[in-house]
């Protein structure tokens, strides 16, 4: 993550009453304003089980909930996808404005 300029905080809520963790990851380029709450908890066996995965970026209203994470990531690279063909078209329309 610094090695791309961004910054982060991780928080861990410890559960009062519930047997649900919750881990809280946020971070940013300027400001602290995407976050992941990861809730899990533990089975039987000790190993970890995630409930929910809950991702809120940059100025998104509700935040999006994925049950696993591989839904993450598909979701995750969509979004990329999407950014990089935005900030083409400001550049192609950059271009455009400088030639004139």
């Amino acid at each position: 993550m610094r090695d791309n300029d961004l910054m982060y905080k991780r928080e861990y809520i410890r559960p009062m009453m519930t047997p649900q963790h919750v881990y809280v990851f946020r971070f940013g380029k300027h400001r602290l304003n995407n976050r992941v709450i990861i809730r899990y908890s533990h089975t039987w066996t000790g190993r970890l089980k995630i409930n929910e995965i809950d991702v809120r970026l940059h100025h998104q209203h509700h935040p999006r909930i994925f049950l696993t994470e591989s839904d993450l990531i598909d979701y995750l690279k969509h979004h990329m996808e999407k950014e990089k063909k935005k900030q083409a078209r400001e550049e192609e329309n950059h271009h455009v404005d400088d030639d004139e």
